[in-house]
């Protein structure tokens, strides 16, 4: 149980991405063999008319969306600001502010104390 308490996020997401994929592969056999049966052929998984084909595709245009998408939400998150969000910096630039200011007054007092002895 330990290691999922440390690991359950990647575990569970492990767990989606696997079921999601399996649930993909199913119903895209499905849909294949009723089309080979349409065409009177008979459905197989190699081969040059193998199910393989259609299901690579399948994956890697699902892939490809999702990995264009984060690449694009991360690239856009970095590059523009929304005032008051998560991903915003605004609250982050405010403090660092507030702490050169809190470090600067810090200094003139010491500088104060020094040249007061």
């Amino acid at each position: 149980m330990n290691a999922f308490r440390e690991y359950g996020l990647s575990i569970v997401l492990a767990l989606f991405f696997t079921l999601s994929w399996v649930v993909q592969t199913i119903a895209g056999w499905v849909e294949f063999v009723a089309e080979q049966a349409e065409h009177g052929e008979s459905p197989a998984v190699f081969g040059d008319s193998g199910y393989v084909w259609p299901w690579l595709q399948a994956t890697f245009e699902n892939w490809q969306s999702e990995f264009l998408q984060l690449f694009t939400f991360v690239v856009l998150t970095a590059i523009l600001i929304h005032r008051k969000s998560h991903e915003s910096r605004d609250d982050q630039d405010r403090m660092e502010q507030e702490v050169q200011e809190i470090l600067v007054t810090v200094r003139e007092l010491r500088e104060r104390q020094e040249g007061s002895k």
